[in-house]
């Protein structure tokens, strides 16, 4: 419980068995023993404390929330004059819902409805009136049983002057992508050049008759939601202005669509734990996708099983990767810009590594090999993160250009920071920025050796059982390093101590460094 808009700082509670007081000490009352609050309305609250439930976890005693509930953050649209209408559906095994906590606009109206099996439905409805134009206006709601209550989820609602233009679509869900086509009779004298997915990279392809999209089911800002006895996968297509504009003479399109698979089939015939497969579609390039694989060796002809992941590797392996493109345009080729390493599967995360930046290798450890103009297989040295980390995320940016054309960035290939040209408006002749993403890779020790393992002959000491090389400080090798030029171990412990500094510690094999 925070108490921020009040200056008293003892806070009574009243309970069956006996009273209690809390004592919060407020640093700004304190300092100021006569705040003036912001709100001059007294507040009155009750607080209820339940013994502690047998089971947390939602669907049993506390609610689960079910299809078409919208997800947390969502963006919908409503219309000066419109009714806009939020449907929510909540379950639970052993307890029932008899109420939704609802908060938002004050002329909403609820409607609960029992559908039997645990299953509870919700109906708000709300008309905006003209005050509420141009306004971004939050609706909460949790479900609530006898003993607990849900998560809250929170929408914003939209209010513009007129509704946004909807159409009827033909959806195809498959194993891992989703594919939908929009009629051009149900979005008149709509440009397909102004609308987009969820993620603005993404845009969509025409014909003469439909306005179509696809993507797999991790990319284009596809979101993944647990609905109960479903795993469903949601996006949306969205117009938009151009940056900076004032004005605009196009209607709003907001249309949104999913997928459900349902949780009884296994879910590798569905939905991969590894992200591998990569679809998007732009305006200029139609449908195209990425594979992302790891391979067992160089001749990258067998994958990695699905099965195997997250990848175990031990550090100084070797770790063979290969990225394919498949486009149905018949020249096409691939550039790998950037590829860096991540201790989650955030592309953005603060602690990273780069491998390959801007075109150009980074790590002295990578090694290309050479394939078609549509492949990139690659291997370098497994290493872990400094600290507790013990998984390995590796995230590339791949762009893919008409094969021949000197201005696009496959024409340019490595640009070092001074040549590094600023992004313009996307030229025909290659596609966006897409990130993809592989692993994880799980960093597993060798044995220890034992604490009183005695040194060889002649004084030679194995590299494992020095205690500064202990806890994952290892060499490639079991090759005996002579204990009579002391420098060479020093000179090497600083090497990987300044190696350390860049955050990520790479355990290459000393052999060869002290000659």
């Amino acid at each position: 419980m925070l108490l921020q808009d009040h200056p008293t700082v003892d806070v009574n509670m009243t309970g069956y068995k006996s009273n209690y007081t809390i004592k919060a000490l407020n640093e700004s009352y304190v300092n100021n023993p006569s705040p003036t609050p912001f709100s001059r309305v007294p507040l009155q609250f009750a607080l209820e404390i339940q013994p502690a439930l047998p089971n947390c976890l939602p669907g049993y005693i506390r609610p689960q929330f079910l299809t078409p509930t919208p997800s947390h953050g969502d963006v919908h649209h409503a219309a000066v004059g419109h009714l806009y209408q939020l449907e929510a559906r909540g379950k639970t095994a052993h307890a029932k819902i008899f109420d939704f906590q609802v908060s938002g606009p004050s002329n909403m109206t609820k409607k609960i409805q029992d559908e039997g099996f645990g299953v509870t439905r919700l109906l708000l409805g709300w008309t905006p009136q003209e005050r509420h134009l141009k306004q971004n206006i939050p609706i909460c709601f949790t479900a609530e049983t006898n003993e607990s209550q849900s998560e809250m989820r929170c929408v914003v609602v939209v209010v513009a002057k007129a509704l946004a233009l909807t159409g009827e679509a033909n959806v195809s869900c498959t194993a891992n992508r989703i594919s939908i086509a929009v009629s051009k009779a149900y979005l008149p004298e709509v440009d397909m050049k102004w609308l987009r997915l969820a993620d603005s990279s993404c845009s969509l392809t025409s014909n003469q008759t439909h306005i179509m999209g696809t993507m797999s089911l991790n990319t284009c800002g596809t979101k993944m939601e647990d609905a109960g006895d479903f795993m469903v996968f949601k996006n949306e297509i969205n117009s938009f202005d151009a940056v900076n504009a004032t004005i605009t003479r196009r209607n709003r399109i907001n249309i949104g669509f999913s997928c459900r698979y349902p949780k009884t089939v296994s879910i590798s015939n569905y939905y991969q734990i590894h992200s591998s497969n990569y679809m998007f579609t732009e305006s200029n390039f139609g449908s195209f996708g990425y594979t992302f694989e790891v391979f067992k060796d160089s001749k990258f002809s067998q994958k990695v099983d699905p099965s195997a992941y997250p990848v175990k590797v031990k550090l100084m392996d070797r770790v063979y990767m290969g990225i394919q493109a498949q486009s149905d345009l018949p020249k096409v080729q691939l550039l790998v810009e950037s590829c860096k390493a991540t201790p989650d599967d955030s592309a953005s995360s603060s602690l990273f590594y780069d491998l390959i930046e801007d075109g150009c290798l980074k790590d002295e450890t990578v090694k290309v090999y050479l394939g078609n103009l549509t492949q990139f297989y690659f291997e370098v040295q497994a290493f872990k993160f400094t600290g507790s980390y013990d998984q390995v995320y590796l995230t590339c940016t791949v762009i893919l250009c008409e094969v021949g054309n000197p201005n696009s960035r496959c024409g340019q290939g490595c640009l070092n920071k001074a040549s590094r040209r600023r992004r313009r408006d996307l030229p025909n002749g290659e596609t966006d920025r897409h990130y993809i993403t592989q692993g994880p890779f799980r960093v597993v020790r060798e044995a220890q050796p034992s604490a009183d393992h005695k040194a060889g002959a002649g004084g030679n000491t194995r590299a494992g059982n020095h205690p500064a090389l202990r806890d994952g400080w290892r060499f490639s090798t079991g090759h005996a390093i002579s204990s009579e030029p002391v420098g060479c171990l020093v000179h090497a412990m600083k090497c990987m101590l300044r190696e350390a500094q860049s955050k990520v510690i790479f355990l290459r094999s000393l052999l060869g460094v002290c000659k």
